[in-house]
């Protein structure tokens, strides 16, 4: 039984050295797709006429946006849209991963500056005695020079909503005592079996410069040191 002959043909060419490395280098010159949720319409994919060039690098004005991606491609940069319900959209000419950079800094910055307002619930009774106000109030004082806010209430179990009114002049003079350190935002309000209040921290007062030294005491100051 004779063998077959194996194929002798012409092979494929196999892939130029670097050919996808290219390939993905050249994806974001052509507008390639952004994976990002936040992304922002760049190069070819800017499908508007004329767009408006802003930036310190290019001559601000209206342009075809042919001519917008010739100017972006002769300085080595990406055209960016970063406005585009704006008419024409308004875009910048940079690097769009130097622009991605900026852009998560300029948020991770906003995050730090936004801050988490942190609330403390202090519990009473309507018959809650002496001993055990002077101890929550303690705290309350303390929660409030942290800046955290201070929601208080008085739970009325069973019966005891009877003596709403006792819980209602009992919150009040909490938030008497505690004028110093915070102002009431929402005075006593009955939800429920809960009859709640809040207060928030009062800002600091700023620090007051030393006045300075009267001339009548630098006289006197320097007439010590003469004799």
């Amino acid at each position: 039984m004779e063998k077959k002959p194996f194929w002798t043909g012409p092979k494929r060419p196999s892939a130029p050295a670097g050919g996808n490395a290219g390939r993905r280098n050249n994806d974001r010159r052509r507008g390639g797709k952004n994976n990002d949720k936040d992304s922002h319409a760049i190069n070819e994919q800017i499908h508007a006429r004329e767009v408006r060039l802003v930036g310190d690098n290019v001559e601000e004005g209206i342009y075809p946006t042919q001519r917008a991606l010739k100017i972006a491609e002769e300085q080595g940069m990406d055209l960016i849209e970063i406005a585009p319900m704006a008419q024409p959209p308004v875009c910048k000419i940079m690097d769009y991963q130097k622009f991605q950079y900026q852009q998560r800094k300029r948020l991770k910055e906003q995050k730090a500056k936004s801050t988490k307002v942190v609330v403390k619930e202090i519990r009473f009774g309507p018959q809650t005695d002496e001993h055990d106000y002077n101890f929550k109030l303690k705290h309350a004082i303390g929660f409030l020079q942290e800046g955290c806010k201070v929601k208080s209430y008085v739970f009325f179990k069973g019966r005891s909503i009877l003596f709403k009114e006792q819980g209602e002049v009992l919150l009040l003079r909490f938030a008497n005592d505690l004028e110093e350190y915070g102002k009431v935002e929402q005075m006593p309000v009955l939800e429920g079996k809960r009859m709640t209040i809040m207060l928030s921290p009062k800002k600091a007062p700023a620090k007051k410069k030393d006045a300075p030294a009267s001339t009548e005491a630098k006289e006197q100051q320097t007439s010590q040191e003469s004799d």
